[in-house]
């Protein structure tokens, strides 16, 4: 398969955000029963927006190419993992692939910088993980709740903004949309995001 490959949006007529994550919603769900032909239009729906996110995170063509395909077997081996709950199907295919992106960065970084990587990573932590750990636990499964509370297209932008890490200007170009539009979405999001977690503005 070409990652590059350009194609149609998807086997559904419906061009908008929601109808777009109901095509590709039901792809993966196939796609975990075994489904090779609704893999194949996953891949057709999703490859060059998948190229286009790894191949600027790793900034060579080449090793894009070899990312978007392992993405793609970590998306056929994972599908059943997918859960429309707790965000879009977007976001999940692509915090995966940026995931790999960004691993294969720091895979090439370590090979010249082994050193400094094992010093770093075998630094005595000062504080008491194991407290830490459980805060966050409990401050996630609030923040989980509180995203099912808005619509899908704030979701999915907030889910690549502040999970996925991306900046207004990424979000939009991940989303297709003005980069007016994903601030809009991101800062209506926040605010019906705090509003749902009963944060004082």
């Amino acid at each position: 398969m070409d990652p590059v490959r350009r194609t149609a949006p998807g086997p559904s007529g419906d061009s908008s955000p929601e109808g777009r994550d109901v095509v590709l919603s039901d792809l993966l769900r196939r796609s975990a029963r075994g489904d090779q032909t609704a893999f194949s239009a996953l891949y057709d729906a999703t490859a060059a927006r998948v190229y286009g996110l790894v191949l600027r995170v790793v900034r060579d063509p080449a090793q894009a190419e070899e990312v978007t395909q392992e993405c793609f077997l970590d998306f056929w081996r994972q599908a059943g993992r997918f859960d429309p709950a707790r965000g879009s199907a977007v976001s999940w295919l692509l915090t995966i692939a940026h995931r790999k992106g960004v691993d294969r960065v720091r895979s090439a970084e370590a090979s010249t910088r082994r050193d400094t990587t094992y010093h770093r990573s075998s630094a005595t932590v000062d504080h008491d993980v194991t407290a830490e750990a459980a805060t966050d636990a409990l401050e996630a499964k609030r923040v989980r709740t509180a995203m099912a509370t808005l619509t899908p297209v704030q979701r999915e932008a907030l889910e690549l903004a502040y999970f996925g890490g991306y900046t207004h200007t990424e979000v939009a170009t991940m989303l297709d949309l003005p980069v007016g539009t994903a601030k809009t979405r991101i800062r209506d999001g926040l605010i019906r995001l705090r509003d749902a977690m009963g944060v004082a503005s």
